[in-house]
């Protein structure tokens, strides 16, 4: 089965925090041992948005692969190109302060593999506002170039940390569906960063794609979750008829705490059992597990 994980921090943690490998939720091992067939790494940009050193901070992030690569974890560009029992890695950006010096960075990013990148974190910058600071201003002039440029090039515009107004400017003002690669459902969570029914509806529509977070804080008001109230939020998308765009997008290695049960990506086996559990059929896990990701690749990529 193809286990795609469309969001983890790994790369800062090891690059930039300089955590040991052992102590990660992600290492080659844990995601063999997952079967996780593609995970995504971000290149964060860091805390501080635009006020930090986001150039030395994406550096080390980038040296940092060769720990996966010398493991035989290999990069790949598009989820169609990992193999049957294959562990790979895809790399996407989490931060569009990459984007802020010209157009031209959005091809540059490209070159290097990156295929998918939020637009921005908890800061605010050149392209839109967060979804944290309850800002009611939408994508600002430059962040719909920068939309449209990362359309013509094939890099999936993430919309996980982007306020309501700025990602519905992405239907309105551009042509691809974009994706959420790591947020929840704010019907089960009342969290900002979490997404109304609206929107998800939006995506199902317009066949984007939302990778389910295992945050606790994003998937239970109290902060308690299991491994089953992350299937729970999978299955709400799936109840909005959303079954074909939905899938898993850890954020591991950026959380400080994880569900029950779903501790690190060897665990990953756990959550296709409770889906298993509640009824889902072989060929529905497969779709979730990565299958939709994939389908959402051929989407915007033609």
């Amino acid at each position: 089965m193809f286990i795609a994980d469309t969001h983890s921090d790994t790369l800062w943690a090891l690059g930039v925090r300089h955590i040991p490998l052992q102590e990660l939720m992600i290492t080659p091992d844990r995601l063999k041992d997952g079967g996780v067939s593609m995970q995504t790494f971000a290149l964060w940009t860091g805390p501080k948005g635009n006020r930090g050193d986001v150039a030395a901070i994406v550096q080390g992030e980038l040296a940092a692969r060769p720990v996966f690569e010398q493991a035989g974890i290999r990069q790949v560009d598009d989820p169609s190109e990992v193999k049957e029992g294959e562990n790979t890695f895809l790399l996407s950006v989490e931060g569009g302060e990459v984007f802020e010096s010209g157009i031209s960075t959005v091809e540059e990013y490209r070159a290097l593999g990156v295929a998918m990148a939020a637009l921005l974190w908890n800061n605010e910058n050149a392209i839109g506002y967060p979804a944290k600071g309850g800002s009611t201003q939408g994508l600002t002039v430059y962040g719909v170039q920068v939309v449209k440029e990362m359309q013509r090039v094939g890099m999936a515009v993430d919309t996980s940390h982007l306020n309501e107004a700025g990602f519905y400017d992405i239907f309105a003002k551009t042509n691809l569906p974009p994706m959420a690669s790591h947020s929840c459902c704010k019907a089960l969570c009342g969290h900002s960063r979490n997404l109304t029914d609206d929107q998800l509806k939006l995506l199902i529509r317009d066949g984007g794609y939302v990778g389910i977070n295992f945050y606790p804080f994003f998937l239970n008001d109290g902060g308690q979750a299991t491994v089953e109230t992350v299937a729970e939020h999978i299955d709400h998308v799936c109840q909005l008829g959303g079954a074909s765009i939905v899938g898993f997008g850890s954020d591991f290695d950026g959380i400080e705490e994880t569900p029950a049960g779903l501790e690190n990506a060897a665990k990953v086996p756990a959550l296709l059992d409770c889906l298993r559990k509640r009824g889902y059929s072989e060929d529905a896990i497969a779709a979730i597990a990565g299958e939709n990701l994939r389908a959402y690749f051929r989407r915007i990529r033609g």
